[in-house]
């Protein structure tokens, strides 16, 4: 039997063991992946009669640099000079101009797969993490550090206490318990092993309603409050912005914005503090999405349920909570009351997204196929750093989250993972059908699929029911390909 050239586990730490294996197939992977490149970028500038076989031929067609007159249909690359003066540069000189010509942009066009579909799509070509090189996916991934730090403050334990004493209990877990009963029997009734949803399902859902409905107050244009108070109309126009106090800075404010009373005889001037703090945010009790999801993804961790902080490219920001009962992340959005309703924004609101990114205590995801379920109609470029760079980016911020955790909770929000990841690919193929790309398999039982047994041969002829009339099986319902659509 052949012998494995690793080491045996050690028994102590057998996690970090496993880590370092996978850091070192990591650097090999990324290693010959940049060898690739070099190896293409000399063919490119040492003239070579053919590209590349990785090179793409109607790439180097299209550039004006590598067109010259006379020549044969193969594109050779050519320098800005002379003939004399390319034939006199040396290698070197060429590799540098090479390197330097097809260096990537900060503006990037949107990044599609070879079959079509966006960069994103976990059915185009399989990604290899790859670091920021340039200076938009360097920026692109501070900001996302930078986001990842929100649910971080939801683990405060005095501020959690603090969060609870704000809750009415008694009348959420009452009216949690009443729905959840009422789910149950529907179950029952009609047959079903168990309930739509659990009952922390419920609790959440009681304190969605008592948030919306008697919390949190939202502000598009604060009133007037001198007008307010003389019962006189108080509507306020925007009139910019200014910096905090050191009163409201020191209270969390990143920006304020300021408004002016539409009575002339008035002209009083309003403040709206943008507060990030979340125990100032719940004396305020007022504010947009983005503090209505901060405040509200507290009170959910506050209760007992994992949550996820959810930031959309488009200005929007919403939550995420696990549901044990369903082994899923549920979709919450506390300024619309909204429950499991993930094509809110595209299909209700009319809205196209390009980037959704989650982030909990101890993770992060692109979220963006749960809320894109057609990328074709709803989707928008994703142009802020290529997929790769992307992958690398989400699998350092997770890494950083869950240093120091056991191995059991490792496992667990491994697995947690991929059953995330086999939701979001079914979204994906059923987007996928839906737009003619793949037929959908068949929902035929084997017994349905025999051909007609009664009556004689040449009757079933006449009548076009021969086995030898029955269309051909498509080759997408046959058990091979099946097989290769699950990934065995």
């Amino acid at each position: 039997m052949a012998t494995s050239n690793n080491p045996p586990p050690p028994h102590a730490d057998v996690a970090a063991w496993a880590r370092n294996l996978t850091n070192k197939y990591t650097e090999c992977i990324n290693s010959k992946r940049s060898d690739a490149l070099a190896a293409r970028a000399r063919n490119l500038s040492l003239d070579s009669p053919s590209p590349s076989p990785s090179s793409s031929f109607a790439d180097l067609k299209k550039s004006p640099e590598n067109t010259h007159s006379g020549s044969s249909s193969t594109p050779r690359p050519s320098s800005s000079r002379g003939a004399s003066s390319s034939s006199s540069s040396s290698p070197s000189h060429a590799l540098r101009k090479s390197k330097s010509k097809y260096a990537l942009s900060s503006s990037r066009e949107p990044e599609v797969g070879p079959d079509g579909l966006p960069g994103y799509s976990a059915r185009s070509t399989a990604k290899v993490p790859t670091p920021p090189s340039d200076s938009a996916s360097i920026k692109f991934h501070a900001v996302l550090r930078q986001l990842s730090l929100v649910p971080q403050k939801y683990e405060n334990p005095g501020l959690l206490d603090e969060a609870l004493a704000m809750v009415p209990l008694a009348r959420i877990y009452s009216e949690a318990d009443e729905e959840s009963q009422i789910m149950q029997v529907e179950a029952v009734s009609l047959g079903k092993e168990k309930a739509k949803w659990g009952y922390q399902d419920c609790v959440i859902m009681a304190l969605l309603k008592w948030f919306k409905r008697d919390f949190f107050t939202f502000v598009g244009n604060p009133p007037c409050q001198r007008c307010y108070a003389e019962r006189r109309p108080h509507d306020t126009h925007s009139i910019g912005s200014t910096h905090p106090t050191p009163e409201e800075k020191a209270r969390g404010a990143s920006r304020v914005e300021l408004y002016q009373c539409k009575n002339e005889q008035c002209g009083n001037q309003e403040r709206f503090a943008r507060y990030s703090d979340v125990w100032t945010l719940m004396q305020e009790r007022r504010g947009r999405c983005g503090e209505w999801a901060n405040v509200f993804s507290m009170l959910c961790r506050a209760v007992g349920s994992k949550v996820r902080w959810v930031w959309n490219s488009e200005d929007h920001v919403f939550t995420e909570v696990f549901s044990v009962h369903a082994n899923r992340w549920v979709h919450v959005d506390v300024c619309e009351e909204a429950f499991d309703q993930p094509r809110l924004y595209t299909e209700g609101w009319g809205k196209k997204i390009a980037y959704c990114i989650a982030f909990s205590h101890d993770g992060c995801a692109d979220v963006t196929r749960r809320y894109v379920r057609n990328p074709r109609r709803h989707g928008l470029p994703r142009t802020k750093c290529p997929e790769e760079v992307l992958l690398f980016m989400l699998n350092d911020i997770r890494a950083k989250r869950r240093e120091g955790l056991s191995p059991e909770d490792l496992r667990r929000l491994e697995k947690e993972d991929r059953d995330e990841e086999k939701e979001l690919r079914a979204y994906e193929i059923k987007s996928m059908v839906a737009d003619g790309l793949i037929e959908p398999r068949s929902s035929r039982k084997e017994g349905e699929k025999r051909p007609r047994q009664s009556g004689p041969v040449d009757w079933k002829r006449r009548r076009g029911e021969a086995e030898d009339q029955l269309p051909e099986q498509s080759p997408l319902e046959s058990p091979d390909h099946r097989m290769e659509q699950d990934g065995h």
